[in-house]
C-alpha cells in the first residue's frame, strides 16, 4: 500500500481539489434547492397562512358567500358553470403565484444584498446558473406544498368545486405552471436590484394587484372592456385559470387555446430564465 507523503505535492492538493468538488458540481442545484427549503421553515406558519389561508378566504367569502346570492350560472366558453366551480381553479392559481412573489422577491435580494450568501455559494464548486436553478427550485417546492393543499381543500368542500375530479388534480399543474412562469422573470429583476427602494411594494400594487383584478378571476374576460382585456391575455394568471378550469369542470377551450396557453407560459418561464441566469452570472462575478 502507498503512504501519503507528510507534504503532500501540488499536484496531490490539486487533484484532492478537484475530488472534493466533483460532487458539489453534480449536484449543486439540489444543495442550494436545500437551503432554500430548509430557510423557509423559520417562517413556515407564513407560508400557511400567506399562501393558503389568503385565496381560502377569498373562495369562502367571494365564491361561497357571494354565490348564494348568484342564482344565475356564469356563461364562459359557451357553457353555463356555477359561481363556485368557476372561481375556485383561479384562486388556485393566485395562490401559486403569490407564493412565487415572496420567494422569487426577497429571499433573491438576501442572497445578493442583505446575508450575501449567494456570494459564500459561488465561492464554492457551486456555478451561478445552479445558485439561480435551486432558487427556482425551492421556489416551485413550496408552490406545489401550497397548491396541493388548497386543491385538496376545494375538492373536499361540500358545494362541487370541483366538478370533474377524474381530471381536476391537473389544475395543480396547471398552478405551478403559472406561478414559474410569473416567478422567474420576477427572480431576474429582483437580482438585478441593488438596493432596495420599494420596487416590490410597487410590484405587488401595479402588477400583482391589476393582474388579480383583471385576469377573469371572479368574472369571465369577455365583460371586460376591450381596452382592459389586454391585461388577462399577457397574465400568466389568466392562462393558468383558463388551464384550471379545463381540468376542473371541462371548460370548452379547444385544443388550440390549450395549447397556446401552455406555450405562452413556457415562453414566459423560458425568457425569464435565460435572463434570470444572465443577472446571477455577471452579479457574482463581481
Amino acid at each position: 500500500m502507498s503512504t501519503r507523503t507528510a507534504h503532500p505535492t501540488l499536484d496531490e492538493l490539486r487533484a484532492e481539489a478537484l475530488a472534493g468538488g466533483r460532487r458539489p458540481r453534480r449536484y449543486g442545484t439540489w444543495y442550494v434547492a436545500e437551503h432554500m427549503i430548509r430557510a423557509m421553515r423559520a417562517y413556515g406558519w407564513t407560508i400557511v397562512v400567506g399562501a393558503v389561508g389568503q385565496p381560502i378566504m377569498y373562495l369562502l367569502g367571494l365564491a361561497v358567500g357571494l354565490a348564494a346570492l348568484i342564482t344565475a350560472p356564469i356563461a364562459s366558453h359557451g357553457q353555463e358553470v356555477g359561481y363556485l366551480p368557476f372561481v375556485a381553479p383561479a384562486l388556485l392559481v393566485t395562490a401559486a403565484i403569490a407564493v412565487a412573489s415572496e420567494e422569487m422577491t426577497y429571499p433573491v435580494m438576501a442572497g445578493f444584498k442583505w446575508r450575501r450568501y449567494f456570494y459564500g455559494f459561488n465561492a464554492s464548486a457551486l456555478s451561478s446558473p445552479q445558485i439561480a436553478n435551486g432558487v427556482i427550485i425551492g421556489a416551485t417546492a413550496r408552490m406545489i406544498v401550497a397548491v396541493s393543499a388548497y386543491y385538496l381543500f376545494i375538492w373536499l368542500l361540500p358545494f362541487g368545486a370541483v366538478p370533474n375530479p377524474a381530471t381536476g388534480w391537473l389544475s395543480v399543474l396547471a398552478g405551478v405552471a403559472a406561478g414559474v412562469a410569473f416567478g422567474i422573470p420576477l427572480m431576474a429583476y429582483a437580482g438585478s436590484i441593488q438596493d432596495d427602494k420599494g420596487q416590490f411594494a410597487l410590484v405587488q400594487r401595479f402588477i400583482f394587484m391589476p393582474m388579480f383584478l383583471f385576469s377573469g378571476t371572479f368574472y369571465p374576460v369577455e365583460t371586460l372592456p376591450v381596452g382592459l382585456q389586454w391585461i388577462a391575455w399577457i397574465s400568466p394568471l389568466w392562462h393558468g385559470a383558463e388551464l384550471g378550469r379545463a381540468a376542473t369542470y371541462g371548460a370548452d377551450i379547444g385544443a388550440g387555446m390549450i395549447a397556446v396557453h401552455v406555450l405562452y407560459l413556457l415562453a414566459l418561464a423560458a425568457v425569464g430564465y435565460l435572463w434570470g441566469r444572465r443577472v446571477f452570472t455577471e452579479r457574482l462575478a463581481k
